[in-house]
């Protein structure tokens, strides 16, 4: 099977699983069941959970094992979109093609909406064993891996150093940090899932964690280059965001060339690390994908 017909495998089984486990009811609260699901069935490149079910497959794994977790990160993803385009934080009016999830179902439901993927995410993952067969071990370590991934060494607290230096000119130490842990941390988390689902050892999952760090990295850079010469209509949300909010980005430190420079040498750098493993041909080619993207 080519990497597109792989790939595309990979995106409808996860978007097949994400419909089936998205809460769909007729009662008092549906409202926020149809924000969930407005913003996770979106579209979106489903990057991460992509990794997670090639990982645990290229570490000889169970693709049915890691698909709770692919999902899963697929729902903190979206709740933090939904988060960030809130009016609090980045006030962006589009996501994904469509209306952002507050102008489409009000800011304090937009807001639960959120929370409640958020939530959703890890209940998914503790019903893995039951839904998919996956082991508790793996379960275990899977929520103790993703949940620190998300929270305030991780996401959240990228997101707090982004807050804390809006407006500011910031060296590239505090930019690096910041993305480590805004973007880069749930792309780890998202490859270190897959190798728990398929009961890598110890190592293994330490270096799957490095090289998903490096290709966050790259992927943030690809993010601010695509800000300042992207196309909205292929990206589905504003352009030039960054530059309006005054925020430091890798273009404002290096430059569009240095900034494409830069993401070239990361990139071959996350490759140089999957080299390590067996059968690395699909994230090869995925890695080699994301820095020629075009949204």
């Amino acid at each position: 099977m080519s990497f597109t017909q792989t790939l595309q495998e990979y995106i409808q089984m996860v978007n097949q699983q994400l419909e089936e486990y998205l809460p769909k009811k007729s009662n008092l609260q549906h409202v926020v069941d149809d924000a969930m699901a407005y913003s996770v069935e979106a579209g979106g490149k489903r990057l991460r959970p992509v990794l997670t079910l090639e990982v645990c497959r290229m570490l000889g794994g169970d693709i049915q094992h890691a698909l709770p977790f692919a999902c899963a990160v697929e729902m903190i993803h979206s709740s933090s979109l939904i988060h960030d385009d809130l009016p609090c934080m980045d006030d962006d009016e589009l996501r994904r093609g469509k209306p952002s999830c507050h102008i489409a179902f009000g800011e304090a439901n937009a807001l639960l909406a959120g929370d409640a993927l958020l939530l959703y995410a890890f209940e998914v993952m503790a019903k893995a064993h039951q839904t998919h067969g996956t082991g508790y071990e793996e379960i275990a370590k899977g929520i103790e891996t993703l949940s620190h991934c998300a929270g305030t060494d991780g996401m959240v607290g990228g997101q707090v150093i982004d807050l804390t230096y809006e407006n500011q000119r910031i060296e590239y130490d505090i930019l690096h940090q910041m993305h480590l842990l805004k973007t880069g941390a749930l792309i780890r988390a998202a490859c270190q899932l897959g190798a728990i689902a398929a009961k890598a050892s110890p190592e293994q999952i330490q270096r799957i964690g490095a090289y998903a760090e490096t290709l966050g990295l790259a992927f943030q850079i690809c993010d601010d280059i695509l800000d300042v010469v992207g196309d909205q209509q292929l990206l589905g949300k504003p352009i030039g965001s960054d530059e309006q909010m005054q925020k430091t980005n890798f273009i404002t430190l290096f430059g569009l060339e240095g900034s494409r420079q830069k993401a070239a040498e990361l990139t071959e750098l996350a490759k140089q690390q999957l080299r390590q493993f067996d059968h690395p041909e699909f994230l090869l080619e995925l890695t080699d994908m994301l820095l020629e993207r075009k949204k």
